[in-house]
């Protein structure tokens, strides 16, 4: 933290609340109680093995490892570690020197107890690096342990995985999200609506640093954590907004709909944004019919698919809507098969305004032959 001078307490001079809650002991790390507990277990016994982490971001990799560094090496920590990410140059060159140099260094440690050396972001080490690295980590074995921190393990080479446990952490779930920040709430004094922490929670989709950082950014540019100002300071799409889409569509309102997407574009807005909150959003609509929210989840991922591709225009979000209100008709003609139950169920007007929207129902070329 800062001094204690006046000037020094204001809000741009605090350490970030990422850093400043971030866990020191393995006890506190949030969420993937299963997998901390295979930390505990290594911190208890001694004897850490080559580990290999993979997950999403956000979600306590590199914490973890930290923290049972420092557990398992106390005040050698910062002497016997050494940790390189995607920031330093980590090519063949750096393996065959910085990383061999350190793994050759002599360093006073408690019995039993190994160097470290963290790579964090590992999927982004160039294969032919990660070759290198494969004798190395042999040769050095009895002193020193690796821990890779990874998001894709499939990116690391098979002979690296094969040498190391692999440990995998997956979201962290919203209620540990809600009361992690609960708890930054008070130690900071933030003031907070209910919704306003949902949001934040919405916003981070499972990671940590995301929600922390968001119900930081919220209170020192707002001073209150409310939706609107959550979304203000996120920048996503306002999820009312979206689900009000999605419920004009499956009204059929095509054309309100519409006009809600280009508001929203207008807003400046990318495609992207858009498709992944209608995701989000749909998930958690229990207004929605299974059968017709597993369609437009299928439609939806055509849709994102098209937009990382490049095709991320106005039109495609255009074809989207249409797509998911053509979706409830064409469900509607399938529920009555029978043509008598077809006609009860829709009458005469009902009928017509299909023929005149163009989405007649095949069972109704032979009732109106055979009548």
């Amino acid at each position: 933290m800062s001094s204690s001078t006046g000037k020094a307490q204001a809000p741009g001079y605090e350490l970030p609340w990422v850093e400043k809650y971030r866990p020191r002991y393995l006890r506190d790390v949030v969420g993937n109680s299963a997998t901390v507990e295979r930390l505990r277990a290594i911190e208890e016994h001694g004897n850490c093995p080559h580990l290999l982490l993979s997950g999403l971001p956000g979600i306590g990799k590199t914490t973890s490892v930290h923290c049972l560094a420092h557990a398992l090496l106390g005040d050698a920590y910062k002497e016997a570690v050494l940790e390189l990410n995607a920031s330093d140059d980590r090519g063949i060159d750096v393996v065959r020197s910085k990383i061999k140099a350190f793994a050759q260094k002599k360093v006073s440690l408690p019995p039993g107890r190994h160097k470290i050396i963290v790579l964090d972001e590992a999927d982004s080490m160039t294969p032919g690096a990660q070759q290198a690295l494969r004798r190395t980590m042999e040769i050095y074995a009895p002193t020193t342990r690796f821990c890779f921190a990874c998001n894709q393990s499939n990116k690391i080479i098979e002979p690296i995985q094969s040498r190391c446990a692999i440990l995998r952490f997956g979201r962290i779930s919203d209620e540990e999200l809600l009361r992690r920040l609960l708890q930054i709430c008070e130690a900071e004094h933030v003031k907070y609506s209910d919704e306003g922490l949902a949001a934040v929670v919405f916003t981070a989709e499972g990671d940590m640093r995301q929600a922390v950082n968001n119900l930081q950014s919220t209170w020192t540019g707002m001073g209150y954590v409310s939706p609107d100002n959550v979304f203000k300071v996120c920048d996503q799409p306002h999820p009312l907004v979206v689900r009000d889409v999605l419920d004009k569509c499956y009204a059929g309102r095509v054309d309100s709909a519409l006009d809600q997407l280009e508001s929203l574009w207008s807003l400046g807005y990318s495609s992207l944004d858009i498709v992944t909150t209608l995701f989000r959003v749909v998930r958690t609509m229990d207004s929605l019919p299974e059968a017709v929210k597993l369609e437009y989840i299928r439609e939806i991922g055509w849709t994102h698919m098209r937009t990382l591709e490049g095709v991320a225009t106005l039109l495609q979000l255009s074809a989207l809507v249409a797509r998911l209100a053509k979706l409830v008709r064409m469900r509607v003609g399938a529920m009555h098969p029978s043509t008598n139950e077809h006609v009860a169920g829709h009458g005469p007007s009902a009928i017509c305004a299909e023929v005149e929207c163009g989405s007649e129902h095949p069972s109704m070329h032979t009732q109106r032959h055979t009548g």
